[in-house]
């Protein structure tokens, strides 16, 4: 398989990862009530916070999975 078609799968697998877990994690965070820390009337804030919060913890997740999976191929370099 050539260098650069490798890079760019593993390009797509993981804008792709970034993008579903920050969408669990959006899910995820509505079944919290933030909106009871904020003043009323605050929504723009509120949702602001809604969509950091979102991006730190889906990205932070999905950097778990893909370096999990980075691992687990080079697990294979124990045995040889």
């Amino acid at each position: 398989m050539d260098v650069y078609t490798q890079l760019g799968q593993q390009a797509i697998v993981g804008i792709a990862s970034h993008i579903f877990f920050i969408g669990i994690a959006f899910y995820a965070l509505q079944a919290f009530r933030l909106e009871q820390l904020f003043k009323k009337g605050k929504t723009f804030q509120i949702q602001l916070i809604y969509i950091l919060l979102s991006i730190t913890i889906g990205a932070s997740v999905s950097n778990f999975f893909l370096s999990f999976s980075g691992w687990s191929k080079q697990l294979q370099y124990i045995i040889n």
